[in-house]
């Protein structure tokens, strides 16, 4: 049985490290304590990168199998650039793991949506974009929207993962 979202979105503090490393850490970009990493974004293009790169450090610390990371990595790009798209800055990178190392939930959290699209999704035909949430949808367990006050929001997906072999 999963964890509810709730559960799983707790302050740093809370830690879960795997079962066979209890001091679990990332080194690099972002802060990260036990299984909770959350970090801020330019809200410009090259932030879906940027949380590639920082996502992958964290999954690859967190010893996820390359199946299972390459979803997460997928869903991260995604909502990132959906971000960056079509919502207001800040934009930022959350990822955590449930106490058991087998679901991870991505969130990413913007400042609302932007009255006019980002230039990329602007100067494309319609063809062209407009499938990253379908992709979500394929690869996560669950995947929503959690509005916060003053109209920021953190759009958010669970995904189930198992530990690499050695």
């Amino acid at each position: 049985m999963y964890a509810t979202v709730e559960d799983l979105v707790r302050p740093a503090q809370d830690t879960c490290p795997t079962r066979d490393r209890p001091d679990t850490a990332v080194s690099g970009a972002g802060a990260a304590v036990g299984c909770a990493v959350t970090q801020a974004l330019e809200h410009r293009p090259v932030a879906a990168g940027a949380a590639r790169a920082i996502t992958r450090a964290v999954l690859e610390n967190w010893r996820v199998d390359q199946d299972a990371a390459q979803s997460v990595l997928l869903v991260v790009s995604e909502l990132v650039t959906n971000a960056v798209e079509h919502a207001l800055p800040p934009v930022t990178l959350h990822l955590y793991r449930d106490r058991a190392g087998e679901v991870v939930w991505v969130g990413v959290t913007d400042g609302g949506p932007a009255q006019d699209d980002g230039a990329w999704t602007s100067s494309c035909t319609r063809e062209e974009h407009g499938r990253g949430l379908a992709l979500v949808e394929v690869l996560a367990t669950s995947h929503g929207i959690r509005p916060h006050p003053g109209g920021t929001a953190t759009h958010w997906a669970l995904l189930t993962v198992h530990e690499a072999t050695a």
